[in-house]
This record gives structure tokens, sequence and C-alpha cells, in this order.
């Protein structure tokens, strides 16, 4: 979703983000300077969370007790009082109730366990978080095996006429800003609905959800895969959605969110929890893929939130994730989750407006073996480059001397041409899921220009189609744009398959008959300058 943003950045101290971050906040208690014990799982057990650590022989405790404590997602360092304690040894066990659907629900909490020693608490692992939300999932809504992975992300105009079904498209996106659904309906016609969610009472607006309810239920009916993009907008009548050190800035179209206090959490949580539950649902239509924010790499632009490290801004990030999760997997089991990433991914960049892909991605992985692996998926955006150039597989000269596309992990960037780089590094054990399998992975967004030619513009979509095609570790393939819109033609991006006119390209006949017809795009192996795809394309 690139539409040309300003590149923004707002200075904030490093004492200011602390204190915004909830860094110190905790009650009086001693922190280990390194974890001496680990939690081995923490799941949902029936109407319990079980806790189970591994504490070494030796660990110093005044009272031969290990403790439990339960904190919220937003603290920082032990909280409150223990919620529960085992006898001292080597393998422990705790047992507290989860409070479902209760206003002390245990859903969203973090765990850590700790002893007495010198008269002060001493937390002795990291912090935990739930891993199996899904055991207390009302749907089960089977994933859709076997399913094309040809998408395309279609202008509203489109949805009910026969592009879908003429383009044999199976994978649909659309953008779902949370923040618009909060609140008593904007239209009379449609009644406000009001939605309970662990014990606190929400309204949501009745004509915003019947708008979703109709694009869910006519793309369902078409047979297709959705996928929704949670987004945050700045709104002033919803600022509870948006991180507090992310309200600075009124520019960008949208905002980090905020897990960093308790009404961010609730209001995150009754949110994905309200639509995962609807959309689980043929009535309503059925909604199988959630990604969480755009691009989150691109701070400044498309995730804002003030300037910090890496490390940092993904722990953020990772905080609403799970929220999130955690949100969407307790009301449908099979849902998908993922993060959003675009083609930026080892560029070493230093201006503050963003972060590496390759970064993040460690970044979350590091946080998620800390905290309690979870099953986050990854959606890329691949586009070429400069995003002005269908022609990926021939750069400009000026690009192509920066080296900026290469088939090492270390690739400053990631496109079509290499995307194997990118699944192959998510084949790396650090970065598996918790089963020890590849992480579910897709193409959200992904297009060409045809300033340079509607036949380089129909070459560069099947050569990128193949490459995805044949990568046996990505689900699903969605163009970014199905008709041109003439705010990107103006930037030099018409990506549409259809001008904005309406009037078909090359690359609509081509995109229809890729997959079912071979012999309909063997001309277009002469625009890439080869005779065979195997050439180029790189199957995994």
């Amino acid at each position: 979703m690139r539409r040309g943003l300003k590149k923004l950045m707002l200075g904030v101290s490093a004492m200011a983000i602390a204190a915004l971050l909830g860094m110190g906040n905790g009650q009086d208690v001693v922190k280990a300077a390194g974890y001496t014990s680990v939690i081995q799982a923490c799941a949902i057990n029936g109407n319990n969370v079980v806790v189970t650590a591994a504490v070494p022989a030796g660990t110093p405790t005044d009272d031969n007790v290990l403790y439990l404590f339960e904190m919220p997602t937003y603290a920082a360092g032990l909280t409150g009082s223990p919620v529960a304690t085992a006898p001292y040894g080597q393998a422990a066990a705790f047992t507290v109730p989860l409070n479902q659907d209760q206003a002390n629900s245990r859903l969203y909490s973090k765990f850590a366990v700790a002893v007495k020693s010198g008269g002060a608490f001493v937390q002795i692992t990291d912090t935990a978080y739930i891993g199996n939300p899904e055991a207390i999932a009302k749907h089960t809504m089977a994933y859709p095996e076997g399913v094309s992975k040809k998408g395309l992300l279609v202008s509203p105009t489109q949805y009910n006429t026969n592009e879908i079904a003429d383009l044999g498209v199976k994978q649909v996106t659309y953008d779902v800003p949370i923040n618009r659904l909060f609140g008593p309906t904007t239209n009379g016609s449609y009644p406000t609905i009001n939605y309970k969610y662990n014990g606190k009472n929400y309204q949501f607006d009745g004509f915003i959800v019947a708008q979703y309810d109709h694009v869910f239920k006519n793309l369902t009916q078409k047979g297709v895969v959705v996928t929704a993009i949670l987004l945050n907008e700045l709104d002033p009548t919803c600022m509870q959605t948006t991180h507090p050190l992310a309200r600075t800035q009124t520019t960008s179209p949208y905002y980090m969110f905020n897990a960093a206090d308790a009404s961010g959490v609730e209001h995150l949580a009754a949110a994905a929890s309200f639509l995962s539950s609807r959309y689980s649902d043929i009535g309503v239509g059925r909604v199988h893929n959630w990604i969480i924010g755009n691009e989150i790499t691109a701070r400044s632009q498309w995730n804002y939130i003030a300037p910090m490290d890496v490390t940092t801004y993904t722990e953020e990030y990772a905080k609403a994730l799970r929220v999130f999760y955690t949100a969407i997997k307790s009301s449908n089991a099979n849902a998908r989750v993922f993060i959003s990433l675009d083609q930026t991914w080892n560029r070493n960049l230093t201006d503050g407006t963003g972060y590496d892909g390759r970064d993040i991605i460690d970044a979350l992985s590091a946080n998620s073996i800390a905290h309690g692996n979870f099953d986050w998926g990854v959606a890329i955006h691949p586009y070429g480059v400069p995003l002005t150039w269908a022609a990926f597989w021939n750069m400009p000269p000026q690009y192509a001397a920066m080296k900026l596309v290469t088939n090492t992990a270390d690739s400053p960037m990631i496109t079509a041409q290499n995307i194997s780089v990118f699944t192959d590094y998510m084949c790396q054990p650090q970065n598996l899921s918790r089963t020890g399998a590849v992480r579910n992975l897709m193409v959200s967004e992904v297009g060409f220009p045809s300033a340079q030619g509607e036949n380089v513009q129909a070459a560069a979509i099947v050569y990128a189609y193949y490459n995805v095609a044949y990568n046996q570790h990505i689900d699903a393939f969605i163009l970014a744009r199905d008709i041109d819109s003439p705010t990107e033609v103006a930037q030099g991006l018409n990506m549409g398959l259809r001008n904005a006119d309406g009037s078909n390209k090359l690359a609509y006949s081509v995109y229809k008959s890729m997959d079912t017809n071979p012999a309909a795009v063997e001309g277009l192996k002469a625009v890439i300058g080869i005779s065979e795809w195997s050439q180029v394309v790189q199957a995994r």
C-alpha cells in the first residue's frame, strides 16, 4: 500500500520512552541479572492455566517456595502479588483459574516464576504468555486446502461483477481499520451493536459492520480465501487503540496499535474477538487470514510511532500482535495471523524512518522464544526496485550498480526475483513455529506498472507468480490492483490489470490464463530474455 507518504520523524527522549513504556513502574522487587530458570509451558487446560517450570538445584531461596506472578501484557517486571505457589523443586507446576469471559480473565496475562531471596521477590524466569488460546475457541472453521494461490486486491466497484470468477482469483485482501468499529452507529438505519467481552461492554458501529458483512459475505460466496488487514488510524474519537508514543504526529495513514496500557489491550482484544467470531460464520462471510498492520518495517510511513531501536519497536509491536493472536485464535481455532513486511530486507538503514525486514524477523523470533513461541506468519510485499520499474529482473543501471537484489540472506531487498531468499530464511530453526514447522507465509501485495509497456508488465506478473507458485512455503500471491488508481498513476504506478477507464490491459488476459493455459504466456519469455521459465524460477 504505497501512496507516496512523506517520511517523518519525531524526536522523543529515551527517558520519555522509558516512562511511557512502563519501565521502572513495578513494585519493590529485585530482578535477577540473568534468569536462572525456564518456563517450559504455559497453557490452557480445561478451565485453568497450567504453568510448568524447570528450576535448577541451588537456586537461592529464603523459604523453599516458588511463587507464580501474573502480570498484564504491558507490565515491566513483577507486579502485584503471587497468584500461586509450589514447593521448591527442579520441576514445578502451578495451576490457576483462567477466569474465561470474566473481568479478571487471565487470557491476555503473562506469567513469571520468582523466589524470595534476601527478603525480596527475585524473578527467576522470563515472562510467558498462554501458548494455546485456540483451546477455548467456539469456532473451528477449517482452513481451505488446495486453493489456488492467485489473488487480487479488488476495487470495491468490482465485488458485484464477474471479475473475480473470470480471472480465476481465489485470494482477496480487504482493509479493516479497527478504530472505525468503536462507538454508536453513524447511520440510524443500522442499530448499534452491543458487545460484551471479558466483563466489559463495548459499542460497535452497526453501519460499519454492515459494510464488512456485505464484503465478506460476497467474497465468501465467490469461493475465495479472504485476508483481512487490521489497521489503526489516529482517531480522536478512539484514541485507546493508538499507542501513547504514536499520538504526537497526525499525517501518517496508520499508527502503532496500543498494547501499552489496560484500555488499549482491552479495546484491541474486544475488536479482534468480535471480528474473528463474526467472520467464522458462513452467514456473514468468512475470514481465514488476519494481517496485523501494514508494512511494519516502514515505521514513519505505515506504522507510525516515535523513533526507537528495532528491538524496542518490535517488542511494542509484539505485545499488540500477541493480543490480536490470542483474541483471534481463542475465537476461531484455525484462523491464521500474520505480520506485514515491505521489500526492505537488509539495507542497514540509518535514517531512522524504518527497519530491515530481517531485523524484525530476528527480533520477533527472539521475542517469541523468550516469552513462548506462537504461530505468527509473515505477509511480504516483494515489489520491484524502484517501484516504478516493472522489469525487476533488469533494474536500471544506477540501481543494479548498488547490488540491492542478491540470492543470499544478506540481500538488501526482497523482490519477486529472489523471494526464495525470504522463504529460505524462514526455514531456519530459530524462525520456525512452535510446532517446528515453517510459518505460514504469503505475498499479500505486489504489483508492476505498465509504463514500460504492457508486455513488460505482463511478463513481470507471470515471472513473479511462477516464483510463488513453485515455492511450497508461500500460500498466496495477491496482485496489488485490478484497476489503475489515478493517484498512483500520477506517481508512475499504473499497476492495474485494467486502465482507469476500465479497458483491459494485456495483463488482464495473461493473469486470467497463466495458471491454466501456459501456452498463453509463452511469448512473454522473450521479454525477459529466456527460453524456459526454469531459467529464472527458483523452485522451493
